[in-house]
């Protein structure tokens, strides 16, 4: 199939029959209807705060009235530098109320960085969360002839030594405060959102109350069943910085899902314990990250053995239910025991409530998404970009293809060119670039699709697979079209593997670089009797054997000529502070390239 349409809404910009013209409508909403509901917790200690639907609403209004004390006007440009947590929420819908514009910043961005985003931006406001974020911002302060505020995001004391005073609100009427929100409709700005920078300069997107209104609603509708429990919770731990999130964060403000937040992602396991949250929003290296704890535990349990069989009958069930006939009497005997020894219990651990997981920035891969299925926590996928609010597919609960990405939302459509790129249309796209540099091609076509950038295919049901991404495309010397992404994910999801890419561009086959998990890798050299050192274990050829296996795998999916036929191991770890990953963990592959060029080399010497 070349093209798939989804029907659209009855009322696109409607969740549980309200209309929202912006997106703090239902903040206020909520606040008159329900105003002792517990909308969002907090950290507090070794607890939790709850927070109120009132709660939420007198600390928006409250920031909202600041912004208008210090002179900011409708469009202006207000920059957010910070972990994820419940002031950044409050923090985003004040500055909606008030018709300005946020800039999410990532708290790991270098001062370089943050500089571009706000001299591109024209950030007339900086809100930090600590001494350091304000250190970085100050460190550019002479380059940013438009920035005028440096504040304390969280009002804390040490922060606010390091920052300017917050204005006073008592000076600013109710009155204005309504005037303000009753100018902003659908085709208001209310964020710049700038791309990653995997594929080149970071470009500013800018996304309109519309457009997240409708990517909420039509999400919302999907994901119903997931949605509108009762007790529907759910514990971002996403940067807020990542389009992503902010979508999560819009559709649990609207639904009535109650939000907590995870500052830290060493404690991520932990809190999702406490928390216990009914779903989870993450990208497919979260998922990853979790599937390899649970490995380590069970090693060091000496429970290893039941866990590799665990996962192997996991995979096994899942793909079953796939097949008209479902799984086998046998199957489901061993799964119902292994569901007692070993599903069950790291359910528990996540929390005991979780019925359903999304995933989306990247593809999850089959494997990854067959054990967590068949350990009882189907990963629905999504498909999107920063250009289309975050979303374009989704997978719906009951309706669940693993290794596809679902089918497009509610009022959007998908096609796959001539080429094999997908093109997007619908109400969610982006209003433009901010600032559109000269050398960026223009991303639509001219019936009004978007160039995905990404490669893909459309099942006879609908069904999006993400196959590749187009400029990551390798040419061998021979002439063939690889795919890199595909074998990545494949080596990627073996507990020793932390990155893989795939090399061979111009070159007679295909080769890899490999990363280990250091946790991963340093549980295995101790129950081994073997060095931890990175570089030791790198040449390990008990290891490598092992890796072996996961190189194996990827090449079953591929032709001879695609195929992996060398591959090494690197003894270090690429980060984002290295500057191989992006903010939302992408490898920028031409840095990874040239860092390790000699080692390429190596793997293509006779």
């Amino acid at each position: 199939m070349r093209e798939y349409s989804s029907p659209p809404l009855d009322r696109p910009y409607a969740v549980h029959g309200h209309e929202s013209l912006n997106l703090v409508d239902d903040v206020l909403r909520r606040a008159q209807e329900s105003p002792d509901t517990v909308v969002a917790c907090r950290r507090a200690g070794r607890g939790w705060e709850p927070v109120t639907a009132r709660e939420l609403a007198e600390d928006v209004e409250t920031w909202g009235r600041r912004f208008l004390a210090a002179g900011l006007e409708a469009g202006d440009r207000v920059a957010l530098l910070s972990r994820t947590r419940y002031e950044w929420t409050v923090a985003d819908f004040a500055l909606w109320l008030v018709g300005c514009v946020g800039v999410p910043l990532y708290e790991t961005s270098s001062a370089e960085q943050i500089a571009y985003v706000l001299r591109d931006s024209g950030a007339r406001t900086v809100l930090v969360e600590t001494p350091a974020h304000a250190d970085l911002v100050r460190s550019a302060r002479p380059d940013l002839p438009a920035l005028e505020h440096v504040w304390s995001l969280t009002q804390d004391a040490s922060t606010s030594e390091a920052t300017d005073p917050l204005p006073s609100v008592s000076a600013v009427e109710a009155t204005e405060v309504e005037r303000r929100r009753a100018a902003v409709d659908h085709s208001s700005p209310a964020t710049l959102v700038y791309t990653s920078g995997s594929t080149g300069t970071p470009q500013g997107c800018r996304l309109d109350h519309g457009q997240l209104i409708f990517g909420s609603s039509a999400t919302a509708e999907v994901l119903r069943p997931v949605l509108e429990r009762d007790d529907a919770s759910t514990l971002l731990f996403l940067p807020l910085a990542h389009v992503l999130a902010r979508l999560v964060q819009v559709t649990a403000i609207r639904t009535g899902v109650r939000l907590g937040y995870a500052t830290d992602m060493r404690t991520l396991v932990d809190d999702l314990a406490e928390f216990r949250p009914t779903f989870l929003v993450g990208v497919p290296r979260v998922f990853e990250k979790i599937f390899t704890v649970y490995s380590q535990r069970a090693a060091a349990d000496g429970r290893g053995a039941l866990f590799d069989r665990a996962t192997d009958t996991a995979i096994a069930y899942s793909q079953a239910l796939e097949t008209p006939r479902g799984p086998g009497r046998v199957l489901r005997a061993r799964h119902a025991v292994l569901d007692r020894l070993v599903y069950r219990p790291m359910r528990e651990a996540l929390g005991g409530r979780l019925t359903h997981a999304i995933a989306g920035g990247a593809p999850l891969g089959d494997r990854l998404g067959h054990v967590f299925r068949g350990a009882g926590i189907p990963v629905l996928e999504g498909y999107g970009l920063t250009e289309t609010t975050g979303g374009t597919t989704a997978t719906a609960p009951g309706d669940h293809k693993v290794g596809r990405v679902g089918r497009p939302l509610p009022g959007t459509s998908v096609r796959v060119s001539g080429e094999g790129e997908l093109l997007v249309r619908g109400p969610h796209l982006f209003s433009g670039y901010w600032h559109q540099q000269e050398s960026t091609p223009d991303p639509m076509t001219a019936e009004g699709w978007l160039r995905t950038g990404d490669l893909g295919e459309i099942d006879d049901e609908g069904f999006v697979r993400v196959t590749g991404r187009l400029r990551e495309i390798l040419v061998t010397a021979g002439g063939k079209n690889v795919s890199p992404g595909p074998m990545e994910d494949a080596i990627r999801a073996h507990p020793l593997v932390d990155h893989c890419l795939v090399v061979g561009d111009a070159r007679p086959f295909v080769a890899a670089l490999v990363t280990l998990d250091r946790e991963a890798a340093t549980a295995w050299a101790r129950s081994h009797g073997r060095s931890t050192d990175l570089a030791s274990l790198a040449v390990d050829d008990e290891l490598l054997s092992e890796l072996q296996v996961a190189v194996d795998r990827a090449n079953e999916r591929v032709s001879q000529a695609e195929s992996i036929r060398r591959w090494a191991v690197v003894p270090e770890t690429w980060t984002e502070e290295s500057g191989e990953l992006t903010p939302s963990l992408k490898l920028r592959r031409h840095v990874v390239v040239r860092r390790h060029r000699a080692v390429v080399d190596d793997l293509y010497l006779p």
